[in-house]
């Protein structure tokens, strides 16, 4: 691969809301996107958005993040198609609101797999390649709830997404010296089709006590994830970053 060569980006949780946007925005800074979703429907639609002329520079993935043989199938896929991905996107995404009393065991266990044992999985699967080509960047996305402890989506959805602060700084650590990053961003209360799905009252009272007067919209974490991927954000790795409207400041 040489240095004017597009970049291989894997979004993960693609289909639809920030995932959607982050790839969305890549994609328009010239990276080749491969969008992993279990609705393959959704990719395959966002890939013909993004691609309307068939050039090859999106790839719709139809993958459950919770199924690594599945995963591992997508990620031969996108080295056949083009090559082992120089970023990763962590985004996929569980959230069932309830009671810290009445969650299941089984139901806490598919939670955090879906939330922070595909951290792990994705990373381990992709990192690799990363480090030996002395290049590569990872994006997990966390969540205030994770921060503070929050319990609006869940109980085992806050502690998932604490571990991916920790995770983070784990992958950091082990690949800061091979021109690897691995950074995390925390958003609060964004305008996504699983923020709507709670319900008209709960986005009212949560919007109202955001400083800003309102939710966060894809774009703006689309935005942060952009530079994170860049050439310009080498010298970022393990950090987290707040985008909250000043719901957490520090």
């Amino acid at each position: 691969m040489t240095t004017a060569e597009p970049r291989v980006a894997l979004i993960t949780g693609a289909g639809r809301g920030i995932g959607a946007a982050i790839a969305t925005r890549l994609h328009e800074s010239g990276h080749r996107v491969a969008l992993l979703d279990r609705d393959g429907h959704a990719v395959t639609g966002l890939s013909h958005t993004l691609d309307p002329g068939g050039t090859g520079t999106a790839l719709p993935l139809r993958a459950d993040v919770d199924d690594t043989d599945a995963v591992r199938a997508a990620l031969r896929e996108t080295a056949a198609t083009w090559h082992a991905p120089d970023i990763l996107v962590n985004n996929a995404a569980r959230t069932t609101p309830g009671s810290v009393w009445d969650i299941e065991l089984d139901e806490w266990d598919a939670v955090l797999t879906t939330n922070l044992r595909s951290v792990l999985t994705l990373t381990r699967l992709c990192a690799p390649a990363m480090r030996d080509r002395g290049w590569g960047r990872v994006v997990n996305l966390s969540s205030l709830a994770g921060q503070q402890g929050g319990t609006l989506a869940g109980a085992h959805y806050s502690a998932a997404k604490a571990g991916v602060l920790v995770l983070t700084k784990v992958f950091a650590r082990e690949l800061a010296a091979y021109g690897v990053t691995v950074n995390a961003v925390a958003p609060a209360a964004v305008d996504t089709p699983a923020v709507v799905g709670l319900g008209p009252s709960v986005v009212s009272e949560a919007a109202r006590h955001i400083p800003v007067g309102r939710m966060g919209r894809p774009s703006e974490v689309a935005g942060l994830v952009a530079y994170l991927t860049s050439e310009e954000g080498g010298y970022v790795t393990g950090a987290t970053f707040d985008i909250n409207g000043g719901t957490h400041m520090r």
